[in-house]
């Protein structure tokens, strides 16, 4: 049993709102079609959820589960990611409280709630998003025979937003009549689309063969399909970027950077290059993951959060002169110019 379009959510941020930590959460506020009811974050209670996090949505943050009831949800997503994907043993008593309470839950974390599931009422679920899909195998290299273009967001580092760089393309094509699908890689991405890959639960020799038999499945019957990236060549604790380039036999990439960082996140002794060499580096990649067929990034897509718009723009236009390659905020400016690099 999944989420339905028609259920109600409450969200458990504790402590997450504009901290890293908190991603799942605030991507579910942003992109999610459900009505969300209450967000729990005991740091920010009362506080306007607007001028927190830039999502224009008028939601009452509430500082327990207790409170959130109130606002009658009938499913609780766990909307925190912390390092290492675990559950924090301080939340547990406010799921187990959901649970007696009648919701259902939504479970990304890699702590799974199957011992819960005795608990549940026979109206209630517990998703646990990280899971092996079944019937997995090596890659082939076989989405190269897809007629429909393949665009996968590729990063200069983990968590700087090619899930939203993914979406905002996948929703510009739809607006435009483009016959286009979105594959979800991550937790996040699973739980607002309904299905995907929860790559990082997936065995490494499998993790290509299963991203392969997702986009074949896809694919089939769609103009283009926006594959979710996950991870970084240059991070040295990330697998995922590899499975991801060959099993989905990517037709163009959109590098994804946060602004003005010029070090891997909690890693300054990892410095990230210039963008032009970030871009040759993806470039090879992806063309020798393919048999060496020719992979270009087609524009860089730059996360300007906590930046004003005057600045946001000036950075943007100051990464299209350094690179030669479209440039814009999907998130705040729209996903139409990346899409239209895309495609071209």
């Amino acid at each position: 049993m999944v989420l339905t379009a028609k259920q109600k959510v409450a969200i458990l941020l504790h402590d997450g709102i504009g901290e890293q930590r908190g991603k799942t959460g605030v991507a579910f506020l942003r992109y999610s079609d459900n009505e969300i009811t209450a967000v729990i974050d005991r740091r920010h209670v009362g506080r306007s959820l607007a001028e927190l996090t830039g999502i224009k949505k008028d939601i009452p943050i509430v500082a327990s589960l207790d409170d959130a009831l109130a606002y009658k949800p009938e499913v609780l997503l766990i909307g925190i990611a912390p390092s290492g994907g675990q559950l924090p043993e301080d939340l547990r008593s406010e799921i187990e409280r959901a649970i007696a309470a009648g919701l259902s839950i939504i479970n990304g974390l890699h702590t799974p709630l199957a011992p819960l599931f005795d608990k549940l009422q026979p109206s209630q679920w517990i998703w646990d998003i990280r899971q092996e899909p079944s019937g997995l195998s090596i890659a082939k290299a076989q989405a190269r025979s897809l007629s429909c273009q393949r665009i996968l967001t590729v990063g200069t580092d983990m968590s700087v937003g090619k899930m939203s760089t993914s979406l905002e393309i996948y929703r510009a094509a739809c607006r435009q009549g483009i016959k286009a699908e979105f594959l979800a890689t991550g937790q996040t991405g699973i739980a607002i689309a309904g299905r995907g890959i929860a790559l990082d639960a997936v065995r490494v020799d499998f993790a290509a063969g299963a991203v392969e038999k997702t986009i074949l499945e896809l694919g089939a019957n769609s103009e283009l399909v926006v594959v979710e990236g996950q991870g970084s060549l240059l991070h040295p604790g990330s697998t995922a970027t590899l499975p991801l380039i060959r099993g989905s036999q990517p037709t163009g990439l959109i590098l994804v950077h946060r602004a003005h960082a010029q070090h891997i996140h909690n890693l300054p002794n990892i410095s990230i290059p210039p963008l032009t060499e970030v871009v040759r580096l993806y470039e090879t990649v992806a063309s020798a993951g393919g048999a060496f067929g020719k992979v270009k990034v087609k524009a860089i897509a730059l996360n300007t959060f906590g930046l004003n718009v005057t600045d946001a723009k000036e950075v943007i236009d100051s990464v299209r002169e350094a690179t030669g390659l479209p440039c814009t905020d999907a998130v705040r400016f729209g996903g139409e110019l990346l899409l239209s690099a895309a495609i071209a």
